[in-house]
């Protein structure tokens, strides 16, 4: 870089970022990877473009590197051995975006059902897509009130229906529970469904941990959508999307000018984020994912109780990661970038953050809630 002020503004932000991720306790997103082995690789302009599938004349591609990454989260959620696809997306939204587009192919006069903690991505890529759809009421916990659907299924017994289940929603990490969504939809005589599950953060490591209830392939799921830069973690947002082959082939169309199948939401798609995917799989293995979860359980548990003696309000939802609290201050929520909505924040116990890392915030809140009882004498 020839300019001294420009080098000067690079350093500064470089600084910036090293001081930000010390506090980032609010958002899903892990900070422990390393991927240095991969550096050489960034020379290069990798590109996916077309299906993963299928060979492409550009031939600067991590594909096959991309294959194994698919097959390997085809395997963990039990996905049709022979009547499998998918590919590595730009992150969870865009895998909701190609699961509703795929429904709405099948399924031209579907209703989309959803509910209100459901991530903001679903209710943009409806609109998006132009396809009608009912928000469902949420229960506290953050998970989908199996009532509301049922009444407004029956209202709409005559369309097919597309519901939408977080396994792990936005604010609370509440998962919706498949088989009473099933129920809801046999209790309506609804013949023509399809149920996509965002399971952003939590899918990754509740399908390794064998929780209940399940929301794999064979429990009813149509398509999953994961985020690669959470649990796992990139330094690049990335996604993956999992669907039924066969209903994947109802979208696809041949491309003379790429040699392949235009089978993908983008055109040109990101061929190194199958590489840091492809590399954590390998080095950590099921086994190693699997304590990584454990982990961030322990932590979360650990947190909340901190919380709870502080005299807060803190809990969480079974098998989760996150813990939600009362809304502190305006500082400590600027400081510790905590997540708020509706009088409430998180503390997203990820992969990377620490114990130590807990107790100064701990402390912090605990300085701050101190003052405020000071001020209210």
């Amino acid at each position: 870089m020839k300019k001294k002020e420009d080098q000067n503004r690079l350093d500064s932000y470089v600084a910036q970022v090293k001081e930000r991720v010390t506090n980032f306790i609010g958002y899903p997103v892990s900070t422990d990877f390393d991927y240095s082995e991969l550096y050489p690789l960034f020379k290069y302009p990798l590109n996916n473009l077309g299906d993963p599938l299928i060979e492409s004349t550009y031939d600067l591609n991590s594909r096959s590197i991309e294959r194994e990454v698919v097959q390997f989260f085809c395997e963990i959620f039990k996905a049709p051995k022979e009547n499998s696809w998918g590919y590595v997306t730009n992150g969870g939204s865009e895998g909701n975006l190609y699961a509703l587009y795929v429904a709405r192919e099948l399924y031209p006069q579907g209703m989309v059902y959803f509910s209100e903690s459901t991530h903001y991505s679903v209710n943009k890529n409806i609109r998006l897509l132009n396809m009608p759809s009912i928000m469902i009421r949420s229960q506290e916990s953050g998970e989908m009130d199996y009532e509301d659907l049922k009444d407004a299924v029956h209202t709409h017994r005559d369309r097919p229906a597309i519901v939408v289940a977080n396994i792990g929603s936005t604010m609370t990490e509440a998962k919706d529970d498949i088989s009473k969504i099933k129920t809801m939809l046999r209790a309506s005589a609804i013949r023509s469904s399809y149920i996509h599950c965002d399971a952003a953060l939590s899918g990754a490591y509740l399908a390794l941990l064998e929780t209940s209830p399940k929301f794999d392939f064979p429990s009813g799921t149509d398509s999953i959508a994961i985020s690669g830069h959470k649990f796992i973690g990139s330094p690049i947002p990335c996604g993956v999307v999992i669907v039924k082959k066969n209903y994947k082939e109802r979208i696809g169309q041949s491309i003379p000018y790429i040699g392949t199948m235009d089978t993908t939401i983008t055109g040109s798609r990101n061929g190194h984020s199958p590489l840091f995917l492809w590399y954590a799989i390998k080095k950590m293995g099921v086994e190693g994912l699997k304590e990584r979860a454990l982990k961030s359980m322990e932590l979360a548990a650990y947190t909340e109780k901190k919380l709870q003696e502080l005299g807060l309000d803190a809990w969480r939802n079974p098998n989760a990661i996150t813990v939600v609290m009362p809304q502190p201050s305006e500082d400590i929520c600027k400081k510790w970038q905590l997540a708020t909505e509706n009088g409430i924040s998180h503390i997203i116990c990820m992969p990377g953050l620490t114990q130590q890392v807990i107790d100064d915030f701990l402390e912090d809140l605990r300085n701050s809630l101190s003052s405020s009882a000071l001020k209210n004498c």
